[in-house]
């Protein structure tokens, strides 16, 4: 699995973290865990994580998902659930919700991993049925156009901010 290590502090707007996928574990990595410290600065159990617009691999935010709850489990000592919700159909909707919803209530802290709005009908009604979101964009691979509708969509005050992410490069040999 690849990973990403977030970038400079001068990222550009505000709430946004400028990234790159390395061969760095994650939690490990000083710019995962100022992420991971970003997002903890509003109260959450479940958190959706949504690519900007279609352009990167599906699992483009499980993996961010992955990474962030391995970093979140270093901090604070306790589990950090990830579900995939990439794949969820129309007709597995609302058992998907209600799942998510059995988890918060028990207590546990829930990364969703979505699609993008564009290419599923459902990530926007899993985007505003949980407490918060993250925008998640591949830069030069995702239109901005896109990405603002997906803010729309969803809604401006329900994102705690966006990760911007390069695509992964292998190191010269």
């Amino acid at each position: 699995m690849s990973n990403q290590q977030a970038g400079p502090p001068n990222a550009p707007g505000p709430g946004a973290v400028l990234a790159k996928w390395t061969d760095v574990e994650p939690w490990h990595d000083e710019q995962w865990q100022r992420l991971w410290l970003a997002i903890e600065s509003r109260p959450w159990r479940s958190l959706a994580l949504i690519p900007g617009s279609e352009g990167a691999a599906l699992d483009f935010t499980l993996n961010i998902a992955v990474n962030l709850s391995r970093t979140g489990m270093v901090h604070l000592g306790s589990a950090i659930q990830v579900a995939d919700g990439t794949r969820v159909p129309l007709n597995q909707l609302t058992p998907f919700l209600n799942e998510i919803r059995r988890c918060t209530s028990t207590g546990d802290r829930l990364l969703v991993a979505l699609p993008p709005n564009g290419a599923s009908p459902i990530t926007t009604a899993i985007a505003q049925a949980v407490d918060a979101a993250v925008l998640c964009v591949m830069l030069e691979q995702m239109a901005s156009a896109d990405a603002k509708r997906t803010v729309k969509a969803v809604g401006a005050s329900r994102f705690l901010g966006s990760v911007i992410v390069h695509p992964f490069a292998a190191p010269a040999k």
